[in-house]
């Protein structure tokens, strides 16, 4: 029964209360003063006039690469960041290293010093400084970006807020946003493409997938009273069409550094315990934290977690979220600057907030607190900001758009660039971009959900294309990008690893000086002869490893055929991609959580009439032999089939067959797989409708 008006009132001024009560808890530490991104520089009375052969702006790993590099070509290079600390997110807390197993060069070097992961950023941060020394590079902390000065379609100085500049024949944008492109008049794009404009399934709004709300919690203040209003950190209602573009980024976070008896977790200057209230509904759902503290590295998990979901998208490039491409003067940057300083506080705020309400609020089961308690900030990192990580996990800014683009079709294999600079090796993947309000399939009730995350496997490593890191030559010749490097949303997700970065800012300087040598733009760079030098220098241009099957496309089987990208999940899956599958792999339970996960699969069948339903898994011995799949949508229905997963599918080794059903035209078709009493791995691969007359 509804909950009367008044009954609601009291309910709410009781967890108004609760909520002040845990806001007073006392502090255990402060944020540190030191704990920020953005400070303006007074201008300098004698300010510098710096010339070099090449300029590189972003003290990204990328970015210390490419400085190095240049130097040991005998040319002079200056390296300028932002910050005052260099290394980017591998000297700020991102230790767990993904994608490195491919990367060569001065990339390989540094993790022989320092090793592949578990490093600690002060010794990270160290190696990279000793690098520079011994290359003679000078690094200019505290120079941000205000203006260029621009020729004949050739960048000619960088211009500092501090009243600095910078001289080059050649520069190169090492930076996570893209910001000297920007500056420079190159084309990008903000957000995720559709996927109908490059032809990519991966990309543009997804079904909700992974890092999500695995139990259906209500999203109102006053729980199932919309006129409430929402609770904080939910955008919206409801999702745009599926593979559709936006402007929006992904989440970022701060990935944490942790001990047991560490530092405690501070108390944020702005502690509000009301942004956690989906957290805690989850929690007494008994869905778990998602926060389970290990030494080291920590990053995000679950459906509410260190990622600030839909707190990110100015970051880039401000309000207009790059539309239109414009140029860019000294007013814009400073005003960007100021944006992103309180985005950078918010994402403080809430994460110290996160973690700090897990560790003290009295509505979180002692049980959890208690598993928490233990942990804290590793006191010998981050010392100036208090153990807190000074570098905000960027995981996407800007992308240039060049004449070579680089797409989910590389990352699968059926494209290979021919002018390989470099390999990109891991998943596709991308973290959420927003929470919503859906209908639950099931009740029809408002629940929450994430959206945006996708976790796909690759075949195994590819090439990443020279001419995706160098803009249209109308655009600007002397301007190389290989952080924010040319590809789309989906791509970028897979290239954007450190290791990657540290390979393509190598590959960027060592072109810069060949086109030097030769004075041309960069775009007219011989790639033979860069070729022949990359390799000299240890970089690994082509896999030789093995590589898993690339999957049957489904665009090439008859009937409606749904891959596992396109279902909507319950429940947290994993991918896998043993040979066999539809797509670019499957997901399964892990044999873990029965009872609490479901992939359901929908479509919209035009023509009336009678569909055999399919379903698609890989079989091996460790499958359930008891998956529960459940097909509705047609008269009489619904109707639920037991699938034995150890047995090889009897057609064309793919799909087992739910039987025959009458549809009407226009129905909403649906398949939905449970992991509900099962024993066993249940795998989730595709869905089919097939007209029976074109069987």
């Amino acid at each position: 029964m509804p909950l009367r008006p008044c009954l609601r009132v009291f309910i709410a001024a009781l967890l108004a209360l609760s909520v002040q009560a845990s806001a007073d808890s006392p502090a255990i530490t402060q944020t540190s003063p030191n704990l920020r991104y953005y400070y303006p520089l007074a201008p300098r009375r004698d300010p510098e006039v710096i010339d070099a052969d090449v300029c590189v702006y972003g003290g990204t790993s990328g970015g210390i690469t490419a400085a190095i590099q240049a130097a040991r070509m005998g040319r002079k290079a200056v390296l300028i960041e932002f910050g005052t600390h260099i290394g980017g997110l591998t000297t700020g807390g991102l230790s767990a290293t993904d994608g490195g197993t491919a990367a060569g060069g001065i990339a390989r070097e540094f993790y022989g010093r320092v090793g592949q992961t578990g490093f600690k950023p002060a010794v990270a941060e160290a190696a990279y400084r000793d690098m520079l020394n011994a290359a003679a590079v000078p690094v200019y902390t505290e120079h941000r970006l205000l203006s260029v000065k621009k020729e004949g379609g050739r960048l000619l100085e960088l211009r500092c807020e501090n009243g600095a500049t910078f001289r080059a024949k050649m520069f190169i944008d090492c930076t996570y946003e893209g910001d000297l492109m920007a500056a420079a008049g190159v084309s990008y794009h903000v957000g995720r493409e559709s996927n109908s404009e490059y032809g990519e399934t991966l990309n543009g709004v997804h079904a909700p997938g992974a890092h999500n709300f695995t139990l259906p919690v209500d999203p109102y203040v006053i729980e199932g009273d919309p006129k409430s209003g929402l609770l904080w950190g939910i955008t919206g209602e409801g999702t745009a069409e599926a593979g559709s573009g936006d402007r929006l980024a992904q989440a970022y976070n701060f990935r944490m550094f942790l001990a047991r008896g560490g530092l405690a977790f501070p108390k944020p200057d702005h502690y509000d315990p009301q942004k956690y209230e989906l957290l805690l509904r989850f929690v007494l759902l008994g869905g778990g934290t998602g926060f389970i503290p290990h030494a080291g590295d920590n990053n995000n998990n679950g459906g509410f977690s260190t990622d600030n979901i839909g707190r990110s998208y100015d970051w880039p490039d401000g309000p207009s979220r790059g539309e239109p491409t414009t140029p860019k003067d000294a007013t814009y940057f400073k005003t960007l600057y100021e944006i992103r300083e309180k985005i950078y506080r918010d994402h403080v705020d809430y994460q110290q907030g996160y973690v700090y309400f897990l560790a003290h609020d009295p509505r979180i089961p002692e049980a959890v607190r208690s598993g928490i308690a233990p942990w804290g900030l590793t006191p010998d990192s981050f010392q100036e900001t208090g153990g807190w990580p000074h570098a905000l996990y960027v995981r996407e800014g800007r992308r240039m758009v060049g004449d070579y683009v680089m797409t989910e079709h590389h990352c699968r294999h059926q494209i290979t660039a021919d002018d390989s600079i470099g390999l990109g090796q891991y998943n596709m993947d991308s973290h959420n971009c927003q929470r919503v309000v859906v209908k639950d399939p099931k009740t029809g009730r408002a629940i929450v959900k994430n959206e945006g995350d996708v976790q796909v496997g690759i075949p195994g490593p590819y090439p990443v294309a020279y001419r995706a890191i160098v803009p249209k030559e109308a655009e600007c010749a002397n301007l190389l990008v290989p952080v924010c490097l040319s590809s789309t949303h989906i791509a970028f997700g897979s290239i954007r690893m450190e290791p990657v970065f540290m390979v393509l800012g190598q590959s960027a300087a060592t072109a810069a000086c060949l086109a030097m040598d030769a004075n041309i733009p960069v775009q007219k760079v011989e790639y033979a002869k860069l070729k022949e030098r990359l390799l000299a220098d240890r970089q690994i241009l082509a896999w030789t490893g093995p590589v898993s099957s690339p999957g049957v496309d489904p665009a090439t089987l008859p009937g409606i055929v749904l891959d596992d990208v396109k279902a909507e999940l319950t429940g947290e899956w994993a991918h896998g991609s043993i040979a066999g599958h539809i797509g670019p792999g499957y997901i399964h339970d892990g044999n873990a959580n029965k009872g609490k996960m479901s992939a359901r699969f929908t479509a919209t069948l035009k023509t009336a009439g009678d569909y055999e339903v399919r379903f698609a898994y890989t079989a091996n011995p460790n499958r359930a032999a008891n998956v529960p799949v459940t097909v509705s949508g047609f008269a009489g229905g619904p109707r639920t089939v037991i699938v034995n997963e150890k047995l090889t599918p009897p057609l064309d080794k793919h799909f087992a067959s739910l039987g025959t059903y009458h549809f009407d035209a226009g129905a909403k078709a649906a398949m939905e797989i449970s992991n509900t009493g099962t024993e066993g791995h249940v795998i989730v691969d595709a869905a089919q409708w097939l007209p029976v007359d074109a069987k």
